[in-house]
C-alpha cells in the first residue's frame, strides 16, 4: 500500500502559503521529510493526518481517498504531532488504557494485552504505574509512539519527534522508530538532517511549502559528489565569501568559520574537496532555491 499525493496545495486565511503543488509517493518503510522550520511540513503532516483541509489537490492510500474519507484514514493511521500533551497525575497505563477504549478496543482483557504490548515495546512496562508527569522528554515520546501504535496503524506520522532529545533518548527513540517501519508506512517529518540519513530509505526536501527534492539519500550524496569544498576562514570574512562563492553551510571551530561551497569546478585556492554528506544535500537544495527565488541584482 502506498501513499500517492498529487497537486496539494493549501494557503491559510492570512495569505500563508503553506503547500505549493506538493506531489509525493511514499512506499512502505521509512519516509524523511527534511525541511526547515516553517517549511510546510507540519501543514503537510495535518493534511494528510486529516486534521485540515486541502484547497486543491488529492492524497491517496492505497484505494483509499483520504481527502474524501478521513473517518476511514483515521481507523488505519497513527499519530504523534509536534506538540504532544500528556495528562500529568495519569499514569502510562491508565492513560494508554483510555486511548485503547477510544481506539473502540472494548474488550478489557484484549485491551490490557495490547497495552501491555505496547508498553513492552517502547520500554515503558517497568514505570507503567509512574505518573506521566514524572516521565523524562524521551520517555513522553515514546509513550507517544505507543499510543499512535494503538489499532495496529498502516500509516504512522511523527512530526519533529526527537527535538529537544538528549543523545541516549534520541538513540532509543531511532531504534524504536527503525523497529516500528518494517512494514508500514512511518513518515519522519524532521529538520534534523541526521535523523534522515540515519534511518529512511527515502526522504524529500521541502522548503517554502515546495518539494525540492525527492529520492534515495545515498544517491542524493552521490550526485554531488567532488561539489562539495570547504575551506577555514575568519568570521570576518564570511560576508564576503558569501558574495562570492555559493556557500551553502557554516561552522565555527577552535574561533575560526569553516564553510562548505557548493561548485562543480575548483572555487579557487585555498579550498579543498570533502566527501559531501546528506546535510551537504540538503542546504545545497535549500541555498539553491533561494537563489531563484531571489535573484541577484546587478548594477550598471
Amino acid at each position: 500500500m502506498n501513499l500517492v499525493i498529487e497537486h496539494l496545495s493549501k494557503t491559510y486565511p492570512n495569505g500563508t502559503k503553506a503547500l505549493s503543488d506538493v506531489n509525493l509517493r511514499i512506499e512502505p518503510g521509512m519516509f524523511g521529510l527534511l525541511g526547515p522550520n516553517g517549511a510546510g511540513k507540519s501543514s503537510l503532516m495535518r493534511t494528510i493526518s486529516t486534521l485540515q483541509e486541502a484547497d486543491q489537490g488529492s492524497i491517496r492510500l492505497g484505494d483509499l481517498d483520504v481527502l474524501a474519507n478521513p473517518d476511514r484514514v483515521r481507523q488505519v493511521l497513527g499519530y504523534l504531532p509536534q506538540e504532544f500533551g500528556v495528562y500529568p497525575k495519569v499514569t502510562a497505563a491508565e492513560l494508554l488504557d483510555h486511548f485503547a477504549v477510544l481506539k473502540g478496543i472494548s474488550n478489557k482483557s484484549e485491551r490490557k494485552q495490547v497495552v501491555d504490548g505496547l508498553l513492552q515495546q517502547t520500554n515503558l512496562y517497568n514505570v507503567r504505574n509512574k505518573n506521566l508527569g514524572g516521565y523524562s522528554g524521551g520517555m513522553k515520546q515514546r509513550f507517544g509512539i505507543a499510543q499512535a501504535l494503538l489499532g495496529n496503524p498502516r500509516l504512522i506520522i511523527v512530526d519533529e519527534p526527537t527535538a529537544g532529545l538528549d543523545p541516549t533518548e534520541r538513540n532509543r527513540f531511532h531504534n524504536l522508530l527503525s523497529e516500528i517501519g518494517e512494514d508500514r508506512i512511518v513518515i519522519l517529518s524532521t529538520h534534523i538532517v541526521s535523523d534522515v540519513s540515519d534511518l529512511c530509505r527515502q526522504f524529500a526536501i521541502i522548503n517554502k511549502g515546495q518539494v525540492l527534492y525527492t529520492g534515495d539519500p545515498l544517491l542524493a550524496i552521490e550526485e554531488i559528489r567532488g561539489q562539495i569544498w570547504r575551506r577555514t576562514i575568519g568570521k570576518h570574512e564570511l560576508d564576503s565569501y558569501q558574495q562570492q562563492f555559493a556557500v551553502i553551510s557554516s561552522r565555527l571551530f577552535a574561533g575560526q568559520t569553516i564553510i562548505h561551497v557548493h561548485s562543480l569546478a575548483q572555487p579557487g585556492n585555498g579550498f579543498e574537496s570533502v566527501d559531501p554528506t546528506l546535510e551537504d544535500v540538503y542546504f545545497a537544495r535549500i541555498h539553491a532555491a533561494e537563489q531563484v527565488a531571489t535573484p541577484q541584482v546587478v548594477n550598471g
